[in-house]
């Protein structure tokens, strides 16, 4: 954790309350109540404001960090035989706005995220308000029976996307939400989906490689097959080997692949 701080930079109070104020003047609110929250979060300050509002702060330095995450990854990509498809931002506005778009874009498909509110800047700073969902749990936090009944949902909202011709990108257990029984996306990071069919085999990967310690291998595979195809979940293997050096993925490669070919045995014999 004190890495990730450091990584992420610190905002000083003066520029914070600078933000905090500018929020309490445009929603019209004498006081507000402010909890920051020590989140496992590299790419911007986040704090809750009187409840409701979820708030991200992004600095100058996150974007440097996504830069370099995005650089990363698409070397991580190449790795896996394809083109990188990943994204980077060149101003901190910029990235609180594609994060505002994305939510926005995943609710039109009708599918759970927070109600998006505005994006906007702050002297060098990018600021989004999304709606704050209480008494969520990240995926990782819900027991084997809860997860294995939304293991299929998990699925489908994801082929949503990708019916859509959009991805998430940064599919796993922190960015998958449960609220009163119902699974909701956030984060989804920055792509370049034109023409590019390897990202569809990503995010399915990180979707399998997110439940399989909480579920199982053989569970998260008859969660994904009753979505994907077995060739679609064969193409995800290849990016296993890339999913598992991110440090937060951590999930056996070798039990997921082994099930997923053991199933395109059993369905060549039938």
């Amino acid at each position: 954790m004190r890495l990730r701080r450091l990584v992420r930079g610190r905002i000083d109070w003066p520029e914070l309350e600078t933000v905090v104020r500018t929020i309490a003047e445009r929603y019209d609110r004498q006081t507000v109540r402010v909890q920051f929250l020590d989140a496992d979060n590299w790419l911007s300050t986040p704090m809750v404001v009187d409840d409701d509002l979820f708030v991200k702060v992004i600095s100058k330095q996150n974007t440097v960090v996504h830069a370099l995450f995005t650089t990363g990854r698409n070397i991580g990509a190449f790795s896996s035989g394809t083109e990188g498809f990943f994204e980077s931002f060149q101003t901190p506005y910029e990235m609180a706005r594609h994060e505002l778009e994305a939510t926005d874009r995943m609710r039109t498909l009708g599918i759970n995220a927070p109600e998006p509110i505005e994006a906007f800047e702050v002297g060098e700073y990018g600021v989004v308000v999304l709606e704050y969902l209480p008494e969520f749990r990240p995926l990782d936090e819900l027991d084997m029976e809860t997860e294995s009944e939304l293991a299929t949902e998990l699925f489908e909202s994801l082929q949503t996307l990708h019916d859509a011709g959009m991805a998430h990108g940064d599919l796993r257990a922190e960015n998958v939400l449960i609220l009163d029984d119902e699974l909701y996306f956030i984060d989804a990071t920055n792509l370049n989906t034109e023409g590019n069919s390897a990202i569809r085999s990503y995010d399915l990967a990180c979707g399998l490689a997110a439940l399989e310690p909480q579920v199982g291998p053989r569970t998260a595979v008859e969660a994904a097959l009753a979505v994907y195809s077995i060739d679609e979940l064969l193409t995800a293997t290849d990016f296993f080997g890339f999913v598992k050096i991110r440090p937060d993925h951590d999930f056996d490669a070798a039990a997921l692949a082994g099930e997923i070919e053991k199933r395109a045995t059993d369905s060549q014999r039938v």
